[in-house]
């Protein structure tokens, strides 16, 4: 494992982000410029997923949030779409011993009703079988729109109200995060997109307020370690106000 860039700053603290969240983006037209099908991209961006985490621990990362399928992506062609969830499938068949291994606790946020029961069934036993691991959290974002899960949450909050157990007088920020999927995850705090595409695609709004992001050209299956490294360190030089103006 490589030993990455020094994210700390000269009196010891860390500087680079805690939580970091990407849009993995550009797999089709990856496989495109190869003269080969979409799917065989998505292959390729689903082994680049364990570089990437196994990266965490060295750049002082602790939470990785990955947007793996949208709620939009069901538009897709059926081909496409049924392709992607036996690639689900196979990829958490295969990568839970290795998931486990390597001390990644591991969940899943987004809606799970649309979604195969054997895929949910194969879901909720990598979350169990990690369960117990903290050296890095990885977060799949898997049939996931931030919309669609903020329309949930308010939802389940109104349920809450009209059975007396919440006062909507005492409703805030605070307690509209405690119903969304990430109610037990940091904030993120630095969005990476690759495929040179700018934009944030319905992907966690309520969370990424105040997140740092980075828009960078290369294509997901080319993102590599290094690259990820380097806009962590540069992560740490931003001056983040949080709405404040700089003492």
């Amino acid at each position: 494992m490589s030993q990455g860039l020094d994210t700390r700053a000269d009196d010891g603290s860390h500087t680079g982000p805690r939580h970091v969240a990407i849009i993995m983006d550009g797999n089709g037209r990856w496989a495109t410029q190869r003269g080969r099908p979409r799917l065989f991209g998505h292959h390729a961006g689903a082994k680049r997923v364990r570089e990437i985490v196994e990266s965490c621990p060295d750049v002082g990362v602790e939470y990785l949030t990955i947007f793996a399928f949208s709620t939009e992506n069901w538009k897709r062609t059926q081909v496409e779409v049924a392709g992607l969830m036996d690639l689900f499938r196979r990829y958490i068949a295969k990568e839970t011993r290795a998931l486990a291994e390597l001390g990644a606790r591991v969940r899943f946020i987004g809606d799970r009703e649309s979604l195969d029961a054997k895929l949910v069934k194969l879901m909720e036993k990598l979350e169990k079988a990690t369960a117990g691991n903290s050296k890095v959290n990885l977060t799949v974002a898997l049939n996931y729109g931030a919309r669609d899960e903020v329309s949930r949450a308010t939802k389940l909050l109104a349920e809450d109200v009209a059975r007396g157990l919440l006062d909507p007088a005492n409703v805030d920020e605070e307690t509209v995060s405690r119903y969304l999927d990430t109610r037990v995850l940091p904030d993120p705090d630095l969005v990476i997109r690759t495929s040179g595409e700018a934009r944030i695609s319905n992907f966690l709004l309520w969370q990424s307020a105040y997140a740092e992001y980075e828009f960078i050209d290369t294509l997901w299956p080319d993102f590599s370690r290094e690259e990820f490294a380097s806009l962590c360190a540069s992560y740490g030089e931003r001056d983040r106000r949080f709405g404040g103006v700089k003492k």
